[in-house]
């Protein structure tokens, strides 16, 4: 059997409540990615062009610092990486993550939340990122998929 990791960043609470219910539905750990540096609302006022998503998205090679980190990734074959969509893709967060290990012969699944948007190039970005991995094509999910709804797709990867 496969170990499972399911590793998320969430802003608002919506990523970490569809995480948690992935995580208890298949018995996989989970990792919350937590910036060094929290954000707050102001942080995250995607109107603002001057606010710091707005600036970090803007920048694709900006890295935000990770608080800390998993133990031991080498123990995972498949890694579900779970956010909410930035500006049509994965936020800078989750680069800093895909570059911080070694996710060679890995299984890397993408799960996205959003209010409209699509994952859009999170995929690739995250297989550019992560060469020797194997990134699969995301899924969006809405804040309230069901447990099952959740285990259903993650199946064909465990």
């Amino acid at each position: 059997m496969s170990r499972v990791l399911v590793a998320y960043f969430s802003a608002s609470g919506v990523t970490a409540g569809v995480a948690e219910r992935l995580a208890k539905e298949i018995g996989a750990e989970l990792f919350r990615i937590e910036p060094e540096v929290p954000y707050t609302d102001a942080d995250l006022d995607w109107r603002d062009k001057g606010s710091r998503s707005s600036v970090e998205m803007n920048d694709r090679e900006c890295r935000p610092a990770i608080r800390s980190g998993v133990e031991d990734m080498d123990q995972y074959d498949v890694i579900f990486v779970g956010f909410p969509v930035w500006w049509y893709r994965e936020p800078s967060i989750i680069d800093t993550f895909m570059e911080s290990y070694d996710f060679s012969k890995k299984k890397i699944v993408p799960f996205v939340t959003s209010g409209g948007s699509p994952a859009g190039s999170s995929s690739k970005n995250m297989q550019d990122l992560a060469p020797k991995a194997n990134v699969m094509e995301g899924k969006k999910f809405a804040a309230n998929a069901s447990a099952k709804m959740l285990a259903d797709w993650a199946s064909k990867w465990l």
